[in-house]
């Protein structure tokens, strides 16, 4: 039996990148995976991967999916994601909140619409999924909720990385900031309840779909992390009792080293 065998995991962003290797690693693991993004095979889109080549690459390997198109940015859309995990799984057993979006612009220029729209995905969204999806794992006494972040939420490197040189990751740091902070602080609500909240950041820089394509980085760029370190990561984050883990941010290459439960948090 696999780790996650029994469980039902919805995982947002899963299109692609990191969000469809966890989605792959936890479907793997024997959960049933709830899959959501905007990119469809019927969608316009620029970047390679879609929800339904997700879903069909986990199908192809036996596993139980079911993936719901849906904007996070809509209120209503978050909540059809969650009724429709629990109409045809029945619960929510673990979320993870991996979608992001961003723009390669420098903060000071950044419009105040895209600006809206970076936190509206990665803070806004997880925060109302977790409202959603909480009430039952408290009731049942377990749950996982695992907050997919970024070493740009940490203060910026001195002298600049090359992404802060550029000054293109000040709100995308923000949002993660803000992120982490959420993990800390529903991670305390939870406390007592069985619920584990944590977040994960890459060790180092994962070469997603999105950075490619934006001419960023290279797909074999030596310096690059492979993604399904993180999707290991997110495995062991989300298999263990609540207390082990539990309201702190942990780096995906630190947590792969560590043996057991022995972790140190990076918080």
């Amino acid at each position: 039996m696999g780790q996650l065998e029994g469980r039902v995991a919805l995982v947002t962003g899963a299109s692609r990148g990191i969000g469809a290797a966890i989605a792959a690693a936890m479907a793997g693991e024997g959960a049933a995976v709830v899959v959501t993004a905007r990119s469809t095979d019927e969608a316009p889109r620029k970047l390679p991967g879609t929800l339904d080549e997700t879903a069909a690459a986990i199908t192809a390997r036996g596993g139980a999916v079911l993936a719901v198109a849906a904007d996070l940015t809509d209120a209503t859309d978050r909540e059809r994601i969650v009724a429709t995990a629990v109409e045809r799984f029945g619960r929510v057993d673990i979320l993870v909140n991996n979608a992001a979006t961003t723009f390669f612009v420098p903060g000071a220029e950044l419009p105040q619409r895209r600006a809206r729209l970076m936190f509206d995905v990665q803070v806004m969204a997880p925060l109302h999924l977790s409202q959603l999806v909480l009430p039952g794992m408290k009731e049942r006494g377990a749950g996982w909720i695992l907050n997919i972040s970024s070493l740009e939420a940490g203060a910026p490197a001195v002298p600049p990385s090359r992404f802060d040189a550029l000054g293109t990751t000040t709100v995308y740091g923000m949002c993660k900031a803000a992120l982490e902070r959420m993990t800390g602080g529903l991670a305390a609500e939870g406390f007592g309840h069985g619920v584990s909240v944590t977040g994960l950041r890459p060790g180092g820089i994962v070469p997603t779909p999105g950075l490619v394509f934006h001419g960023v980085m290279e797909p074999d760029d030596p310096a690059a992390e492979d993604p399904q370190l993180m999707a290991r990561a997110a495995v062991r984050l989300c298999s263990a009792p609540a207390a082990v883990y539990s309201g702190h941010v942990y780096e995906s290459t630190a947590l792969a080293g560590m043996p057991g439960d022995v972790v140190e948090s990076r918080t």
